[in-house]
């Protein structure tokens, strides 16, 4: 049972709904021609679609109960802190911008809630593919298909003497991460967008995603809820659980993701 006073399951429907209404948005800038693509100061791609998605989730996020911080990628500077309990929201927009341009469809709409550093709950809609993966602490994980049908998910156990199925990084896979998987001996490869990749792990469709590499806070926090209520597990490389909780540091640790089997 959760460990939370939080209504999580309340709150796991309301966020479905807003996250959808998200993507909603992303789709109407996707149609267009022009994106009005501009660049950070890190060099990472911004969109009219991210900026249209970001406004939905803080309107629809602003109106839950408890009114909570919010932090989002696209909003960082008015960010205040956690709340006296730890708690707020942490929310990336447009997971995938770099997908969303190339129109590869493999980008989705992230939203997590976050308690004392972990990462209690959280929502994963792609809107090309019209599939919400969510989860929460207590509740379960669970895929909606583009029907409409809700399944519950839990991560597989590796079959000894097979492949390890190992998901990577469409547009980020270094010399690290090949290491890593070449000495696991055999394995297949399926390289993807954002954060599909984590809920295909937590769906049981794959073992293992090893990120190691950069990424930021607000990329992985609702895929971790997701994983977490399907029984698996996102750690650093020395067995630690990634934390949510110094906002002050947004990038996250190299992590692992797994599914139902740690290789020895």
């Amino acid at each position: 049972m959760p460990t939370t006073s939080l209504p999580l399951k309340e709150l796991l429907q309301q966020v479905d709904d807003i996250a959808r209404r998200a993507g909603d948005a992303i789709m109407q800038v996707y149609g267009e021609e022009d994106f009005g693509v501009e660049h950070k100061d890190d060099d990472s791609p911004l969109t009219r679609a991210d900026l249209a998605a970001n406004a939905v989730i803080l309107d629809g996020l602003s109106q839950l109960q408890p009114q909570l911080p919010i932090l989002s990628e696209e909003a960082v500077d008015v960010f205040a802190g956690p709340d006296a309990q730890g708690r707020y929201w942490l929310v990336d927009p447009l997971d995938g911008t770099k997908e969303f341009i190339k129109r590869n469809g493999e980008f989705t709409v992230n939203i997590a809630l976050i308690e004392q550093g972990r990462a209690l709950l959280g929502v994963v809609f792609a809107p090309v593919l019209k599939t919400l993966w969510k989860g929460a602490e207590g509740e379960g994980a669970f895929c909606v298909d583009a029907e409409g049908r809700s399944e519950p998910m839990q991560v597989s156990t590796h079959q000894p003497g097979t492949p390890w199925k190992i998901f990577a990084s469409r547009s980020h896979l270094g010399p690290h991460t090949l290491a890593w998987m070449e000495a696991l001996g055999e394995y297949e490869l399926i390289r993807m967008g954002s954060s599909i990749k984590l809920c295909l792990v937590a769906e049981g469709k794959g073992d293992l995603y090893p990120r190691l590499g950069p990424t930021c806070l607000w990329d992985t926090a609702a895929s971790h809820a997701i994983i977490n209520a399907a029984g698996g597990q996102l750690l650093t490389p020395e067995g630690v659980e990634l934390s949510y909780a110094d906002t002050s540091e947004t990038l996250n640790p190299h992590f692992i993701v797994y599914g139902g089997t740690l290789p020895e």
